[in-house]
């Protein structure tokens, strides 16, 4: 087949192209992959791929992605409403859920600080979270804020930032420890070792 830039196909597989993990021929294998069995697995995708970017919602509270606002975390009741586990992203969050090891809430910061990359204070949710902290006195007062930040140099950095911003609120600060390796992302541990790093966490300095 004779591809060029209106042809379909050829878009389908650029786009495949551009997500983690997925070059040119990855992109191919899976486009052809789909179009073996369309009924049972293109159009599924495709009609899941609509529905997300027309639901798709960021929680105001926390900064997850759901379909709802608040999410479905924040909105659960079950909850342990006097934890924070403030972490980078959305996919460290799923990470976390996947360990079944917390039934706190979240506050997802969007990344972390750095120079390098024009990050500071004000491209993050760091102010949100010292306002949450501060609003929960009003209803379920905040006792602990883990720091569940990946083992990087902007990581520890940024929970350093963090652990300073709210110090002064007199709540445990703790962070994670064992198990998880310098350098580490969370999105990227087994659950083992997620479940180790989450129970040996430690007071922050």
């Amino acid at each position: 087949m004779n591809f060029n830039d209106n042809n379909p196909l050829q878009r389908l597989i650029a786009l495949l192209a551009k997500l983690p993990g997925l070059g040119p021929r990855s992109a191919r294998r899976v486009v052809l992959s789909l179009m073996k069995k369309p009924e049972a697995t293109l159009r599924p995708l495709a009609h899941a791929l609509i529905e997300v970017a027309d639901n798709m919602k960021s929680c105001a509270a926390c900064g997850n992605l759901d379909t709802q606002d608040p999410c479905h975390i924040c909105d659960d009741a079950r909850r342990d409403r006097s934890m924070i586990c403030v972490i980078e992203d959305v996919g460290d969050l799923w990470a976390m859920e996947r360990s079944g090891i917390y039934r706190g809430l979240y506050h997802v910061l969007g990344g972390t600080l750095s120079a390098l990359d024009g990050v500071g204070p004000d491209q993050l949710r760091i102010a949100s979270l010292v306002r949450r902290i501060a609003e929960s006195k009003q209803t379920t007062p905040v006792h602990e804020v883990i720091l569940a930040l990946n083992a990087t140099l902007e990581g520890q950095t940024t929970a350093h930032y963090v652990a300073e911003q709210i110090g002064s609120s007199g709540i445990s600060i703790t962070r994670l420890a064992h198990g998880l390796p310098v350098g580490g992302e969370l999105d990227y541990l087994d659950d083992g070792t997620l479940t180790a790093a989450f129970t040996a966490r430690q007071k922050a300095s």
